[in-house]
């Protein structure tokens, strides 16, 4: 293969094709990615979008674009794998999400007509992947739901199948209701691997009440997080003007000081 490609700055995308061939040469690339199989990749996929939406969230732009390369380059990286084992390669990839693209936006790239609601593009949108389920013999509700999706975004999916045909409850109070009744299950817990599973169900009402209530569970933790964090610091930094650490105060100290960062935070 040609150095020439690979060290031309504008080589775009068939530069980082090229590159990634390269890497996983058995005579001439890295001795790491060579060893590199999908189950071994799979989880610096998973940390890449997330650190893809980290920086969304941070608005931080150009960080955000370093991101979406490392995000690419994990797409690529299972591309060439396959490549190499005769199952797809890039183009099959492209190739089809392209085909689904249009397929799923016949208002956009077919006969329908774009005059609709969002609300109504989003039913049509389901109605075709139903189809597209029904063609994998995927006939169940839950059926093509990704087991390996994080759980908290696995339940509410599993939940918005369950919905669609009528297994919900109508109102948000009896969400509300059903999370008093697994709390004080959780509460009664008779040992480790009980306690376990009522937590799990806790948190299987948890995700549907914010599904009812059209909050993103993710994103609500992932704020929880970062407040979490952020008045944390301040009760370090509090701490460390007077020349301490946290494991120098005691918790009322500390609860004193968080209730001061919250309150600032109120203020402005």
């Amino acid at each position: 293969m040609s150095d020439d490609l690979i060290h031309d700055p504008d080589g775009g995308m068939p530069r980082l094709l090229a590159i990634m061939a390269r890497l996983r040469d058995p005579e001439t690339g890295c001795p790491w990615d060579i060893e590199q199989v999908f189950g071994s990749i799979a989880p610096y996929t998973i940390e890449e979008a997330y650190e893809v939406a980290d920086a969304i969230e941070r608005k931080a732009w150009d960080d955000l674009k370093g991101e979406l390369g490392d995000l690419l380059l994990q797409s690529v990286y299972h591309t060439q794998m396959a490549a190499e084992a005769g199952l797809f390669t890039f183009d099959d990839v492209a190739n089809g999400i392209s085909d689904k693209m249009v397929a799923r936006h016949p208002h956009v790239f077919g006969p329908d007509s774009r005059d609709k609601t969002a609300e109504q593009q989003s039913l049509d949108w389901e109605r075709i992947k139903a189809a597209e389920r029904a063609k994998k013999a995927e006939t169940g509700v839950l059926d093509g739901v990704a087991l390996g999706l994080p759980a908290l975004m696995r339940a509410v999916k599993l939940q918005k199948r369950a919905a669609r045909v009528g297994f919900d409850w109508p109102e948000t109070d009896e969400v509300i209701d059903k999370i008093v009744e697994e709390a004080q299950e959780l509460r009664e817990a008779s040992d480790p691997d009980h306690a376990r599973e009522e937590f799990g169900d806790l948190l299987f009402v948890m995700a549907n009440l914010a599904r009812h209530m059209d909050i993103d569970p993710e994103d609500a933790l992932r704020a929880a997080n970062a407040k979490f964090t952020r008045r944390f610091g301040h009760i370090e930094a509090a701490l460390a003007a007077q020349g301490r650490r946290p494991q120098d105060s005691d918790l009322a100290e500390m609860d004193a000081l968080w209730d001061a960062a919250k309150a600032e935070e109120r203020r402005g």
